[in-house]
């Protein structure tokens, strides 16, 4: 096994590991977890770069590498939708005793239990299972249409859409993580200054905004794959991509 391979191997490794340690109430057990998500999805570019420019590219890469993307993506946003849970897209900021904690901007309650959701100065925001699902969906349609492509002799490559998209997605996820392990610890240590608020609503908006354009892209390089190999559902020829 190469040193690419062995990346990627790391990454399957880890990438349950990351779930696991997210949901930990611990904010040092939550910030471990979220150095070992940077870890995974730094290694994601690079390990990839370094196959290519030391030619070692092999058939075992191809197989693990996509393995690796789609467990890396499916153990950060199930977590993330786990801990967001019952909180809306777009909710009002809470009154003082909507809090888990009074004078502490961080969780909130919602409902029977309390959700870590991202804090904005519009409002409160989660991760509804819609959102969860279009982007975990979008990764499923492509990863069986990739399949059926390569038995038709056409092989689909990432368009620069798309790898912007896997760009946003890391963003975002890194961002609620960070978000994850930040709001815990003010839990602990009562942080109620003016500078962890300003903080709160700044990583907020990053989470927001990443999530966005997550999500557009995600609609966006699907239209353009379904437009350039949408023909292959039909009688389209095999090995011949549309422009």
């Amino acid at each position: 096994m190469n040193l690419p391979n062995a990346i990627t191997v790391a990454r399957i490794a880890v990438a349950p590991l990351i779930a696991a340690m997210i949901v930990v109430p611990s904010w040092r057990v939550r910030f471990a977890a979220w150095i070992l998500y940077l870890a995974a999805a730094i290694t994601d570019y690079y390990d990839g770069k370094l196959a290519r420019s030391r030619n070692l590219v092999t058939d075992l890469g191809r197989l693990l590498d996509p393995l690796a993307d789609k467990l890396l993506l499916l153990c950060t946003l199930g977590p993330m939708w786990w801990l967001m849970r019952g909180v809306p897209l777009g909710a009002p900021l809470p009154p003082a005793e909507g809090w888990a904690e009074p004078g502490v901007v961080g969780p909130v309650i919602a409902g029977e239990h309390v959700a870590w959701s991202l804090v904005t100065p519009f409002g409160i925001v989660g991760l509804p299972l819609w959102v969860l699902g279009l982007v975990l969906g979008r990764e499923l349609v492509m990863t069986i249409f990739r399949q059926y492509a390569a038995r038709r002799g056409v092989i689909i490559s990432a368009i620069g859409p798309a790898k912007w998209k896997t760009g946003f997605q890391s963003t975002w996820a890194g961002a609620v993580f960070f978000w994850f392990s930040a709001a815990a610890a003010a839990v602990e240590y009562r942080w109620t200054s003016d500078a962890w608020r300003y903080f709160a609503m700044f990583n907020g908006i990053v989470g927001v905004v990443t999530m966005t354009g997550a999500v557009a892209l995600t609609l966006y390089s699907l239209g353009l794959y379904a437009k350039r190999y949408g023909y292959l559902l039909g009688r389209g020829t095999p090995g011949e991509a549309r422009p």
